[in-house]
């Protein structure tokens, strides 16, 4: 299957602001790449890009006061299957993690290991652990949390979210990363696209949040937020949390004025 994504944004600057942006697809989805990946800005400004310290790609700019918008759209081609779900999938003890998945055990700005640690193991301790442990995780996320776009906060953190019981697809995956990592189980925050491609309409296109946990040797994504199996997912860049991987990070102030994302299947001969 062949799928085109893309967005348009346009903020509005007082003063020149430097801007680093997270909204190219994940390097490790390059072979997959049907059409490249195209980008320009209005007014026109120069850009840069650069690998962090997750393997994510980002895009160096200063926009200019007034108004920038910026475009990108591109077509991938995938598999078209769901999310691979493997139930005997066994944790891995934290003395034989590779030196690459420590860091995802720790606490982070949105997931406060320190707060949550006791629930985590009151609620999930006594699950055997593996695929099970984290999908039990999984199921309490998604009926815990009420999900409601107009109650959206940027400050919200996995704590505040167990609390308050409301959120969007962020705070989702903020609050079973955090449970994962107090169960010593190596949690990871993921942003990108996911279309409709296999369900019903049900919200306006936007980029998502979704987690991956690693589980017998390797990552698999889990879903918090739709808690099933999907198809098409567009991998932008992973990090400890949304501080990791904000879409804009703005060295001062700016505001969004509008905002456009869509991703859809397309067939074949349109990728050429």
């Amino acid at each position: 299957m062949f799928i085109r994504y893309g967005y348009e944004i346009t903020l509005s600057c007082p003063q020149p602001t430097a801007m680093v942006c997270l909204l190219a697809v994940h390097p490790d989805r390059a072979f997959d790449m049907r059409s490249a990946e195209s980008f320009f800005t209005n007014p026109n400004v120069p850009t840069s890009t650069y690998m962090d310290l997750y393997g994510n790609r980002c895009r160096r700019l200063v926009a200019p006061a007034g108004d920038l918008m910026m475009w990108g759209d591109a077509t991938i081609e995938d598999s078209g299957q769901p999310d691979v779900k493997v139930p005997m999938a066994r944790e891995v003890p934290p003395a034989e993690l590779p030196d690459e998945c420590l860091v995802y055990l720790l606490g982070s700005r949105y997931c406060e290991t320190d707060l949550l640690s006791q629930t985590a193991w009151d609620l999930f301790g006594a699950i055997p652990p593996g695929w099970a442990r984290v999908q039990a995780i999984c199921d309490f996320v998604h009926g815990h949390i009420s999900f409601d776009y107009m109650k959206a906060r940027a400050t919200r953190t996995a704590y505040e979210a167990f609390r308050e019981r409301i959120g969007v697809c962020r705070d989702y995956a903020h609050l079973a990363v955090a449970l994962c990592r107090c169960l010593n189980i190596p949690a990871r925050y993921v942003n990108g696209h996911l279309g409709d491609i296999g369900v019903p309409v049900v919200d306006p296109m936007d980029f998502s949040a979704w987690i991956e946990v690693f589980l017998d040797g390797r990552w698999f994504t889990f879903d918090p937020r739709n808690n099933k199996p999907r198809i098409g997912r567009i991998v932008v860049a992973r990090g400890r949390d949304a501080a990791d991987v904000p879409l804009i990070n703005s060295f001062g102030p700016h505001v969004l004025k509008s905002f456009r994302v869509w991703t859809y299947e397309v067939p074949a001969a349109t990728t050429a």
